[in-house]
């Protein structure tokens, strides 16, 4: 009887799980850049059930099988583009990519679907390579981000919002002097009437890394993401057949579907309350065989 406690309090632990990721979507639903997670859940492993003994011509006759509850295997993030809105701000970027990607079988480009994923003949899956502006932390870490809401500080570092150095292609921070609104960069990322520390005039590119397999990246918060470089996946500079704009004044938006995520969030916690409430038969049902069946 106890195993379907136990299945009933997995539940309840993937549920409260599940509603903390939709409440971080929501709360992030302003959040320039932020890509919203999803939390897939996964049935443990099914057990086969069978009766021993029985008829002579069937000796371990089989009864089914039975899952013994579920749990939050992971949380993914889609990395489809947000919604490109003006700001008006001469240190907002905002990335528009749509990397071409050959099937090597035959030689044409890859249909991906609205999340970004293509599905050859054979199943094998492959995800759109999509454009990340670089930063560096405050350990010197390089990080990558969609969110390009920047600013200068007062010694003229390009910084993000949490305060990482944005960097150039070469990797080097970025540092201007002059006007914020003489600030012009064109669609390929170029900062021009800038100069960098010094007497001469220097071209400054943001950088602007390619991510191969952007559902490989792992999350830090603020924004920013690591490459997790044991799961194969890989960076690459910006190149010139590259299908990047970099728009200036603008601020890509969160991807958080808003109407999706009330559902979602109402459909934990349906199941949350589902799962209490076989908590309570359960407890009910040991009660009456603890205190009242035991004094028989």
């Amino acid at each position: 009887m106890l195993r379907g406690l136990y299945t009933a309090a997995a539940g309840l632990i993937t549920q409260q799980r599940r509603h903390d990721t939709v409440t971080q979507n929501i709360a992030n639903i302003n959040t320039p850049g932020y890509k919203q997670e999803t939390a897939v859940q996964r049935a443990f492993p099914e057990v086969l059930l069978a009766m021993t003994g029985g008829y002579s011509d069937n000796p371990n006759r089989t009864v089914g099988r039975l899952n013994m509850g579920v749990f939050a295997e992971e949380s993914l993030s889609p990395y489809v583009r947000g919604l490109v809105t003006p700001s008006g701000e001469t240190t907002d970027f905002a990335v528009e990519s749509n990397i071409i990607v050959n099937d090597p079988a035959t030689g044409q480009p890859m249909n991906f679907d609205s999340s970004g994923k293509y599905v050859d003949e054979n199943g094998q899956v492959t995800y759109r390579p999509e454009a990340f502006f670089m930063v560096r932390d405050e350990e010197g870490n390089v990080r990558y981000t969609r969110d390009g809401h920047f600013r200068l500080d007062e010694l003229g570092t390009l910084r993000t919002s949490s305060g990482a150095e944005v960097l150039d292609e070469n990797g080097d921070p970025i540092t201007l002097t002059g006007s914020v609104k003489d600030l012009k960069v064109n669609g390929r990322g170029q900062i021009q009437g800038q100069f960098r520390e010094g007497d001469q005039q220097t071209e400054i590119t943001l950088g602007i890394s390619i991510i191969d397999q952007p559902y490989q990246l792992i999350r830090e918060g603020n924004g920013s993401f690591r490459l997790d470089t044991q799961s194969g996946a890989t960076a690459r500079l910006l190149q010139e057949d590259d299908v990047v704009e970099i728009k200036q004044g603008y601020l890509e938006g969160s991807n958080v579907d808003a109407t999706q995520s009330m559902v979602d969030l109402m459909a934990a916690q349906r199941a949350y309350e589902s799962n209490q409430r076989v908590i309570q038969f359960y407890d009910a049902s040991l009660d009456k065989a603890v205190n009242q069946v035991g004094r028989v």
